[in-house]
């Protein structure tokens, strides 16, 4: 305890050097330690327990806020590995993940806009595409990715460096985070992609999303052996699901953009990268799972946050009551018995945030490394949870402070 009282008594000290610099407010000195943090450092151990529960919510909103954005980001992640200017896909394909492919010949038309420095394709693969476990021997379904080995798309620098390896038959090369149930293909490999045996030649780092549990990437002749509805001649090439786009230096992408649109059918859509990036997360925000339900426990968190502070602060209002009442006797005003309770509101939002963002940050690294998900604390979850946080702190104080307005001088003595 006589720790406690030595933190307190410099803190307190600290109080007064920052209110001498202030104006005097309401008839009355500000050359005071104020009276709202004196309430909530009455008591340690109150105040340990009342912050408890203000950073149980702070926790919880942290904690929903965090996986939202970890999903976002994966589903994301593997657009923002694609090196191109622009995405051509069918019109009505409105997710990466789904599968809605369009003529082959279509590039051909793009490769014709001046302008243009290539048009690549990518082919993918999301429900045939049954990846062998190499250790348990179980099945499961992956996302699989190709391309043209001499034409490559993708940024990964480990795919590129097995550029070689690709073009040779029967090759792959497998995500070393995906899914720990699908098991681990080192260089060398040899296992089962859509029950035909297959040689992993390499892996690449990119980790599941919400309905992807693990990618493989191969070459674009390997995919047509395994994958192809029927057997392609040597010159037939299958449907695309994407079509990428590099705009040559020194022309503009919009304008390249609008000559695609004019140039290619209505079944073709074009976006530039940012808007197939917009695309996706407009659809994991309203349409898939992702958005509704992390938002809804992030809403859950700030009224249970709002319960709670609700309840300390009523019942320090409750237990101080007598001090507000003489403090009215005296002839201070309501403004300021509102200021006090509000700015103990604050004291609390405050002492509950800060723990809460420590835990998390250290539940953010060590779930992430668990789930495979890219948790990090940004700025932005960690300034949108304080403002709750203090949002739920202050309703609440607004809530309870009617307690303090309702009492009676003569009443309470």
């Amino acid at each position: 305890m006589q720790e406690w009282s030595d933190c307190r008594a410099l803190i307190d000290r600290a109080f007064i050097a920052v209110h001498d610099v202030l104006p005097v407010r309401f008839g009355k000195s500000s050359r005071s330690v104020p009276l709202a943090w004196r309430n909530i450092t009455a008591d340690p151990r109150r105040l340990l327990r009342s912050t408890s529960g203000i950073m149980f919510a702070t926790l919880l909103m942290l904690l929903q806020l965090g996986f939202r954005g970890a999903f976002l980001d994966s589903a994301l992640q593997i657009i923002h590995e694609i090196d191109g200017d622009m995405f051509l896909t069918s019109a009505t394909k409105f997710r990466f993940g789904r599968q809605d492919p369009f003529p082959f010949r279509e590039l051909y038309a793009a490769r014709a806009i001046e302008g243009v420095e290539w048009v690549r394709p990518i082919y993918a693969e999301w429900t045939i595409s049954l990846w062998k476990n190499p250790q348990t021997k179980k099945t499961y379904n992956v996302q699989v990715l190709a391309f043209d080995p001499d034409q490559s798309v993708f940024l990964f620098p480990e795919v590129a460096a097995h550029l070689q390896d690709l073009r040779q038959p029967d090759t792959a090369m497998s995500d070393r985070r995906a899914r720990r149930f699908l098991g681990f293909a080192h260089s060398g490999t040899i296992t089962e992609l859509s029950r035909r045996e297959i040689r992993i030649v390499g892996n690449f780092s990119l980790g599941p999303d919400f309905t992807t549990d693990g990618t493989v990437i191969m070459g674009d002749r390997n995919f047509m052996k395994f994958f192809a509805p029927h057997e392609l001649t040597a010159d037939e090439f299958p449907d695309v699901e994407f079509g990428i786009v590099k705009v040559k230096p020194g022309y503009s992408v919009e304008q390249i953009q609008h000559n695609l649109k004019q140039a290619l059918p209505a079944s073709i859509a074009v976006r530039t990268k940012q808007q197939q990036l917009q695309l996706e997360m407009a659809f994991q925000n309203s349409v898939s799972p992702v958005g509704p339900i992390f938002m809804l426990g992030t809403a859950i968190g700030f009224i249970v946050g709002m319960m709670i502070s609700y309840q300390i602060l009523y019942t320090d209002l409750s237990d101080q009551l007598p001090q507000y009442a003489t403090l009215k006797a005296i002839g201070y005003e309501n403004a300021y018995l509102i200021q006090v309770v509000l700015t103990q509101a604050s004291f609390y939002a405050l002492c509950g945030f800060v723990p809460a963002l420590i835990v998390t940050a250290f539940l953010y690294h060590l779930i992430g490394e668990i789930a495979l998900l890219p948790l990090n604390m940004t700025f932005g979850i960690a300034f949108g949870t304080f403002v709750l946080t203090l949002g739920m702190c202050l309703v609440s104080g607004m809530l309870a402070v009617r307690r303090v307005l309702a009492a009676d001088p003569a009443e309470v003595f």
